[in-house]
């Protein structure tokens, strides 16, 4: 619908007449016909003067499709809102998985490497005696909070013998030692 068929229209939804249109708007009947014939067009106070008249906005009067351009600008404003949301989430993500990297390397370096300053690693001392054809032997293990051996102490000839060096963990010594003096008849404790 061109703009004049536009005027018709509202013109008669209003059950106005040209002269009455134009009594209103200041202007002849002739302007009136000649908007409404499209050959002429009303200048800004007379769009302004129909605008108010028909209760109508000067855009939809004109066909001006501010509408889409405003859905246009509302679109993209949800578009650029939505990649700032995705960039600082991405972020967020970013930062968290920082600081966990941060704390996991810290655990795994305090417990693979006991970085740990100023705390007291768990350490326990334990001894064996035992006693083969009069002979007293003593086998001292010290281990660590991951119960292995520290540092083993005691009766040489039979840590020499049994190769007890060798082993890693305490129970295994002294499953060792046990095992050499209850076979040759002797008795541990």
């Amino acid at each position: 619908m061109n703009f004049g068929e536009k005027l018709i229209n509202l013109r008669k939804d209003k059950k106005m007449t040209q002269e009455e249109v134009a009594d209103k708007l200041n202007v002849t009947r002739q302007t009136v016909s000649n908007w409404e014939l499209n050959q002429t067009k009303p200048d800004v106070e007379q769009l302004k003067g129909l605008s108010k008249l028909y209760k109508i906005s000067v855009d939809d009067l004109i066909d001006n499709d501010v509408k889409e351009v405003l859905v246009e600008k509302i679109s993209n404003t949800e578009k650029l809102s939505g990649l700032v949301y995705k960039v600082l989430k991405a972020l967020v993500i970013l930062f968290v998985a920082y600081l966990v990297g941060i704390v996991l390397l810290a655990i795994f370096g305090i417990a693979l490497f006991g970085l740990r300053e100023g705390v007291t690693t768990v350490e326990a001392t334990t001894t064996m005696n035992c006693s083969l054809d009069y002979e007293h032997y003593t086998i001292e293990v010290k281990s660590n909070g991951s119960n292995e051996i520290i540092e083993l102490n005691g009766s040489e000839s039979l840590i020499n013998k049994l190769n007890l060096e060798d082993y890693r963990f305490p129970n295994q010594v002294f499953d060792k030692v046990a095992a050499y003096i209850e076979e040759n008849g002797g008795k541990c404790n």
